[in-house]
């Protein structure tokens, strides 16, 4: 089983979207438990200027484990365990509520 838990924020190797190279930026498991060694994350960056419908500048960063602002990007990446770096740390309560609150929109799941 993973040992990896829903809010949780990690440093995640993955590709750019053009699949052209990889980047190691923070992400935020969105996954229940369960027993797939595959990750479902949601990409974080530190461009909060311009963001989309769901995308929100978290507002507690710094105590996500992040060195600076940082807001949750629409997205949602599957990734294998050993893809993760290291946890860095998790999303406080109104955080994670507003990212469940985002994938629903995103997803169309009311």
């Amino acid at each position: 089983m993973p040992s990896y838990s829903k809010n949780e924020v990690m440093l995640v190797r993955y590709p750019f979207s053009d699949l052209t190279s990889t980047k190691v930026p923070p992400a935020v498991v969105v996954n229940a438990p369960h027993t797939s060694h595959d990750v479902l994350i949601v990409p974080l960056t530190s461009k909060t200027i311009g963001l989309l419908a769901g995308e929100f500048v978290l507002s507690d960063w710094k105590g996500a484990g992040l060195n600076v602002a940082t807001a949750v990007k629409r997205g949602i990446f599957t990734s294998q365990e050993k893809l993760i770096l290291k946890r860095v740390g998790r999303l406080e309560t109104k955080d994670g509520e507003k990212l469940a609150a985002s994938l629903r929109e995103w997803l169309d799941l009311r």
